[in-house]
């Protein structure tokens, strides 16, 4: 079929395998003496359930495929919780180190949402000096990684409502340099520093007219074990145990997660490479050889938010295009076209992008729309003997 004849999605379409929007967790009221505090040792089974074993489980032929797989996020991989990039962060810090609290608008499904992000406040154990920092590019990966080894080592219990993996600094460094990110152990402790205390509220219209509310820390727990002995072989070798935001629970339990080449997106050399992936799994959930995806660059540049900052609004869509061109080189798109809005004195309004996939991703989607309806079916038999 020629591609004047292909299908064309818009990057605002309703999938037909994921609600149209998913539910922010709310805490319901319970009796005191049920309440289970987020301090409280992880259950056995938490380690070992249904639920777990879907999140765990991949639709892939050899182990080697299995190992370059990972899992996307519905909402929570669509909030653009990674967009201040360092060079903003210091040109919005206060001379005292503080920094403001953001606030990011932005579209999920359809739906208005807004995020405020407060940052983390740190002190330099050598200087002693107090700095504030959000979380950016570096956190990012970090919690990529901690999200990759949950699926080896990770817990989802049921009761608790919560979610998390346990893990040494040790294998946490080794994963990223396999991946091609190389951090030293003080990075990565002030990386996990930074996504535990800093804080993301998330606002939400629903379809229903309702408007949601949460606000947690990125990560909602972070604890260590180490023995006495403060040795650096000690530190690298000291027992971790995280747990994710509520949205990346809320995701586990509703089964609103597909699986994609993980390996693929942490070889990007550029955040909005990584997003622009992640949307595409999330979005694009009927990838064909004989049909197209449209998004637009305002779209982007809103949802986004890492477009931010240019003088030009040519440089920005440069930007975008060395994007694209990278998904290309890496096997996501076999090509793409751009078509130029223009307004007054010829002046750049919007950029139009059709996107034509690669069979690689086209085959890597359908393998997740079919794991996902295994595991609704799972679920569904489960219910049935249960009854």
């Amino acid at each position: 079929m020629s591609k004047g004849n292909q299908l064309t999605f818009l990057d605002n379409s309703q999938d037909a395998l994921t609600p149209k929007h998913e539910p922010i967790p709310i805490a319901k009221k319970k009796p005191a003496k049920k309440r289970i505090s987020p301090h409280k040792p992880v259950p056995p089974d938490a380690y070992s359930n249904h639920q777990l074993c879907l999140f765990q489980d991949f639709l892939a032929n050899t182990n080697d495929e299995r190992d370059q797989l990972g899992n996307a996020f519905d909402l929570w991989d669509s909030v653009p919780r990674f967009s201040i990039t360092r060079k903003r962060q210091e040109e919005m810090r206060l001379p005292s180190g503080a920094l403001p609290i953001c606030t990011i608008d932005f579209k999920y499904r359809g739906n208005e949402f807004k995020i405020l992000i407060r940052p983390a406040r740190l002190k330099d154990p050598i200087t002693g000096e107090e700095k504030e920092h959000y979380p950016g590019a570096r956190e990012e990966l970090v919690e990529h990684a901690l999200r990759k080894i949950a699926v080896d080592d990770g817990f989802y219990d049921v009761d608790g409502f919560r979610s998390g993996c346990r893990f040494t600094l040790h294998r946490l460094r080794t994963h990223l340099a396999d991946q091609g990110h190389t951090l030293r152990y003080d990075e990565l402790t002030e990386a996990l520093d930074i996504l535990s205390l800093s804080n993301i509220d998330i606002q939400g219209e629903t379809d229903d007219a309702e408007v949601c509310y949460t606000r947690m820390n990125y990560l909602s727990l972070l604890a260590r074990v180490s023995k006495k002995d403060h040795s650096v072989n000690n530190s690298q070798d000291s027992k971790w145990l995280i747990q994710f935001h509520p949205l990346i629970t809320n995701s586990i339990s509703n089964l609103t997660y597909r699986q994609f080449n993980y390996r693929r997106l942490m070889k990007c050399r550029t955040q909005l490479s990584r997003w622009l992936i992640s949307q595409l799994v999330l979005k694009y959930t009927q990838a064909s050889l004989t049909n197209n995806f449209i998004m637009r660059y305002s779209t982007i540049k809103r949802d986004s938010a890492l477009l931010e900052g240019y003088k030009r609004e040519r440089d920005a869509i440069a930007t975008l295009d060395a994007s694209w061109d990278e998904l290309k080189s890496l096997g996501v798109l076999t090509s793409y076209t751009k078509a130029e809005e223009r307004g007054k004195r010829a002046k750049i309004v919007d950029v139009v992008y059709t996107i034509f996939p690669s069979p690689q991703f086209t085959a890597e989607q359908k393998a997740s729309n079919r794991r996902l309806i295994n595991a609704k079916k799972s679920i569904e038999e489960g219910i049935r003997k249960i009854r």
